[in-house]
């Protein structure tokens, strides 16, 4: 596709149904003056933040909600705060997620309803009386939103890539848990080194981690491939090798090499994963021609699976489509179908599939519930492959948002669903 009319980021699309606001029952006893305001913090702190209340008014034909409710506590200085769980917002109008003050008390709260699978990381965003402007103007609007802090009052958080500050997360009691990412003792660990592989097709040089499983008995069997996009998160931020440990220890997937190639900078992330023809060419004739000089890797495209998300998700289908002679798996997460323009007739990897003939591909595909700007392309998308004959094509549609708490466990399952039959 012609350079000039690469997109630079997402459409703006509003999102087309409002949150569900909550009233929490404790923030509305401490308002009541039922509660003492150093028994409701010193009872916050001890919990951890966000609450998490029953729902108030539950629908016995539907699935358990629950009333979340975020927390901070303020100062005489303080003149707002926002809270920014991940797609739970919509920048066209901030204000909806604007916290609100228990007059009297430093509580300030904003509570939402959410079914029990819901899990999102988050940010609070405050001003301390600094902001350039009056709070509700466009002006302090733009600043706030990129005053970004950690919830004070919650210990659980997941570390970020480019020396970001880990950022904190919420999970109801239903969500799925990352249980195949926790460090076991009695799992053998592989190997996992990093690298400095050139590009002539694109100019450039990065950083690849390559994943060794442990314990192969047989050097000279050939061993399957999972190229990962955005190895600079994958793996010193969140350690995937712990994940691939886990699954072939427990015999979920055979011993396989993992390459991570890292994401240099959004600028160049942008511009590499938007369905580019030199990038599939740096993957199939490059990457893997040089790890296989490290690794006894298969060049069945059956055992390969290409994975990504986001931009990532989409290059994962794209370079599965243009090579499938080295592709035979493309495991998609978020994958950004829109693109280029977010029009439906404009969205190129559908329009592939719809004008290709059945490739040996097999698709494992999942989205956010909450990722209005992308799950309508990501449902075009599999309903192209399901009318051209892809009936092993997966779709799956997790409640969460644009988060790689999510993708930890999807990623998990698209390995598994794709390496698993490998065996």
């Amino acid at each position: 596709m012609s350079e000039s009319v690469k997109p630079s980021r997402p459409p703006r699309i509003p999102r087309p149904h409002p949150v569900e606001r909550a009233v929490s029952a404790r923030v509305a006893a401490l308002a009541a003056g039922e509660v003492d305001e150093a028994e409701f913090w010193r009872a916050a702190t001890a919990e951890g933040t966000p609450l998490v209340e029953p729902d108030a008014e539950p629908d016995p034909d539907a699935d358990g909600h629950s009333v979340v409710t975020f927390l901070w506590r303020g100062s005489p200085a303080t003149r707002t705060v926002l809270a920014l769980p991940n797609k739970v917002t919509d920048p066209s109008d901030p204000a909806v997620n604007r916290m609100e003050r228990v007059p009297g008390t430093d509580v300030w709260h904003w509570s939402l309803r959410m079914r029990d699978d819901w899990r999102a990381t988050y940010s609070l965003c405050v001003d301390e009386g600094e902001g350039p402007a009056e709070p509700g103007t466009p002006e302090h609007g733009r600043w706030l939103r990129g005053q970004h802090r950690v919830d004070p009052l919650n210990s659980r958080s997941l570390q970020r890539r480019w020396g970001a500050e880990p950022i904190s997360y919420v999970e109801l009691p239903q969500a799925p848990r990352g249980d195949d990412w926790r460090v076991r003792a009695d799992v053998p660990c592989g190997a996992v080194s990093v690298h400095t592989v050139r590009s002539e097709r694109l100019g450039n040089e990065r950083r690849v981690w390559v994943y060794e499983p442990p314990g192969r008995t047989a050097p000279e069997e050939d061993l399957p491939v999972l190229v990962l996009f955005d190895g600079e998160s994958w793996q010193p931020a969140l350690g995937v090798a712990t994940l691939l440990d886990n699954l072939i220890a427990d015999g979920r997937i055979p011993p396989v090499a993992a390459l991570l190639p890292e994401a240099l900078d959004a600028d160049t992330r942008w511009a590499e994963l938007g369905c580019d023809d030199r990038f599939v060419g740096f993957l199939t004739d490059e990457l893997l021609p040089w790890a296989a000089e490290l690794l006894p890797l298969t060049t069945d495209p059956a055992r390969t699976v290409l994975a990504g998300q986001s931009l990532g998700g989409l290059t994962a289908a794209y370079a599965a489509l243009r090579a499938p002679h080295r592709f035979g798996n493309a495991l998609s997460q978020s994958g950004s179908f829109w693109w280029p323009t977010g029009e439906a007739e404009s969205e190129l990897v559908t329009h592939l599939v719809r004008e290709s003939p059945r490739l040996p591909v097999r698709f494992w595909l999942s989205a956010g519930e909450q990722e209005w700007v992308l799950v309508p392309g990501s449902r075009r998308l599999r309903d192209a492959l399901r009318e051209r004959g892809y009936e092993d094509a997966v779709y799956r549609e997790f409640n969460g948002g644009h988060d790689w708490l999510c993708w930890r466990t999807e990623l998990a399952d698209g390995i598994v669903g794709l390496l698993g039959r490998a065996q």
